[in-house]
Formats: structure tokens, sequence, C-alpha cells
């Protein structure tokens, strides 16, 4: 399926680095079902690695060495840039949509080391690219989110051999290779959802102040860890873990918001909406989209369902709280899955967050669900010893 999935991109696609990834990934993806189908027994390992090799490494150096990208690649770099020099990403007067900051503050810094390098030695450039750094804090943040769970508990390799996996889903590999904006986000909120889990609010709080200063997409996540926070540790631990995101994103935006006051909300909340002076290109036919686009009313309307859809997510936390990590990684799916189908403007790409929470939430909650062999074994032992009374100790 990942193969065929794969292959509609260089038909269908009118977007270069789609084209260029899809056609690496189709071969790594149908190489690896050759591996999976033969009778080595490293096959399944061999297979993830040579998913991985065409569906992640291959186009993304292609892609780097040629400049190939998505758009908002040139954004979050020339945010960087933009930083540096005036302290605030966003420009005060913008000349096409391309020169448009639709990101938090927190997103320049992924931008930063392209503006280091930018007048260095010419190979050395490449090391700028932002796409690079994206991909270096998602897979920071899943392999901290790995030992705050205790995911030694697997079987050796097979930790290893998960992530992997999951890294070279066509999920993961195609935002990885072409754009991996939305992956530092999608790691931070991984992580706090596991410090929460975990009984650590401070941490947590942390880790969603840094995903809340990127997008404001990640803003519902406050709601839905701050109720598994006060199920698991309770509401003081709730209070602190919320205190302290809202206090770092403050702390994060609040430099732009006096330096760029308008720029910041026409460009970071208006455009995003399609109330900017530019029309946004994430256009893809979602319902939200198709009501804005009947006018003033459509749009007033998509943004009602909107809040509904947020209010029916609140009440559900506040009536049911999430008890552990799977619930909650769903439940925060479940809400951005509203936000991203209601918003007057969207991508299908969107709906990739949700779905890569909810997918890695179960594969890093696998060992806690199964006893390891040795506690069995230990438990069986104690069940079956008899038990003496009286004299006979």
């Amino acid at each position: 399926m990942a193969a065929v999935w794969a292959a509609a991109f260089p038909v269908v696609s009118s977007l270069g680095p789609h084209r260029v990834w899809g056609a690496s990934a189709c071969v790594g993806y149908l190489c690896a079902a050759v591996a999976v189908l033969s009778r080595c027994s490293l096959g399944r390992a061999v297979s993830v690695w040579i998913a991985g090799i065409g569906a992640v490494l291959v186009p993304l150096v292609v892609l780097v060495l040629t400049g190939g990208a998505q758009s908002e690649v040139g954004v979050v770099e020339r945010a960087g840039l933009l930083t540096v020099r005036q302290g605030t990403p966003y420009l005060a007067d913008p000349q096409a949509v391309v020169e448009v900051t639709p990101y938090l503050p927190g997103m320049a810094l992924f931008g930063l080391p392209g503006a280091v390098v930018a007048d260095g030695w010419e190979p050395l450039r490449y090391l700028g690219d932002a796409r690079l750094w994206c991909a270096a804090a998602f897979l920071g943040c899943l392999w901290a989110a790995g030992r705050v769970l205790g995911a030694r508990a697997r079987p050796r390799g097979t930790g290893q051999l998960v992530g992997a996996a999951l890294i070279a889903s066509p999920v993961v590999a195609l935002p990885l290779a072409v754009s991996g904006v939305d992956l530092p986000l999608t790691g931070l909120l991984c992580l706090a959802l596991a410090l929460a889990a975990r009984h650590r609010p401070v941490a947590a709080g942390l880790a969603l102040a840094l995903a809340c200063s990127l997008k404001w997409t990640a803003w519902p996540a406050l709601a839905v860890v701050a109720a598994l926070l006060a199920h698991r540790a309770g509401l003081g631990a709730a209070l602190r873990g919320t205190g302290v995101a809202v206090a770092g994103t403050v702390l994060a935006v609040l430099p732009s918001a006096l330096l760029a006051p308008g720029p910041l909300v026409e460009q970071v909340f208006a455009f995003p909406t399609g109330r900017g002076e530019w029309e946004t290109p994430a256009a893809s036919p979602l319902p939200g989209r198709l009501l804005a686009d009947l006018g003033p009313f459509g749009w007033y309307a998509a943004m009602t369902l909107l809040a509904a859809g947020g209010v029916a997510v609140a009440v559900s936390l506040w009536v049911r709280p999430p008890a552990g990590l799977v619930p909650a990684a769903d439940r925060l799916a479940v809400g951005l899955c509203t936000a991203f189908l209601l918003a007057p403007a969207g991508r299908f790409g969107y709906l990739a967050l949700p779905v890569l929470l909810s997918v890695w939430a179960r594969l890093a909650e696998a060992p806690s669900r199964v006893a390891p062999a040795r506690s069995r074994v230990v438990a069986a032992g104690s069940a079956a010893r008899p038990v003496l009374v009286g004299g006979d100790r």
C-alpha cells in the first residue's frame, strides 16, 4: 500500500519535491516488500532500513543538495535571518504570499543555522537547510519521549526497529523529506504527553511551551495535557504544568508582539484563517474551506462549527478525562482533526499530525501492556507455591 501511495505522487502531484519523494519512496517500499517476503531471518529488519533509505535518506539528500523543497522551508529560513537582523521574524510589508510568515516566533529557531552559514563556505550552507534541524528536533523528542516512557522494556533491538518503521512510514517520511516544519511540533507534543503520563508537570509544561511557540495549532494540547495531569497527578500538578506552558509561550512570543504586533496578528492569525491580505495556499477542499468559499456567511458558519467542535472536545475532557497516554493522544488527535477539517483554510497534509500522534502513542505504550517474561514466571511461581501456616513456617 505504501508503494502504491508513493507511486501516485509522480503522476498526480504538481510539486517537484513531492514527485522526487514519490519516485524514490516507491522503489524503497517495493524493495522493502521483497525483503519481507524473503526467507531471510533478518528480513523484517532489513525491510525497515531499506524503506528508510528509499523514503527518507535518498530523497532528503537529493532535495537538500538540489535546493528542492516546499515553500515553507524558505519561509522558516527567512524567519531565522530576519530574527537575527531585526529581532522579529515578520516582514512589515510583505509583497507576495511567500513573504508571509504564518508561524509563531519559535519556528524561527530552525532558520537560525541557515542565517549563521548564509555567507560561509558553499558546502557548509547545506547544513543551514531548515529540514535538517526540524528532523533533528523531531527525532530528539521521540527519543526523549521513549526514555521517559521506559521504552527499554522492549526486547533488545525491538524499540529501535519500531521507531525506524514509524520514521520510514509515509506519514513521517514525506513531510520529513519535502518540508519538515510540522515535525518539531509533533515531536514536542509527543514528549509533552509522555511527560504528563509519567507525572512530570513542569517538564511537560516546558515541552508544551516550546510547541505552542511554534504554531498556534498546538494550543489545544494545553487542555488535553492539563486533563491528563489532573487525572494522573492531581489538580495542583495540572495547574503547575499549565502555568509553565502559558508563561513559557508568552515569554517566547512577547518580543515579537511588542516589536511587530500588526504583522504578527496579520500573518499568524488572519492569514491562515483566510482573513488576511494574501490568500493562503492551504486550500484543500475540506468542509471548512468549502463553507468559507460561500462568502462571509460561510466563513462565519465554519468558524461557528469550529468553535462548537472545540467546546465539545473540552466538555469531553471535563466529563471523562483521559486516563493514560493513548486516550490523551486520541483526544488530542480528535481535537486537531476537528480543527483541520472545519478551519476556513487547510490542507489534507495537516491530518498527518493527528494520525501520527495516535500511532506513536500506541507504539510507545506497547511494552507496558505486556508484563516482562521474568515477571510472569515469578508471578506463576508465587501462585503455585503452597501457603504455610502455624507451626509449618
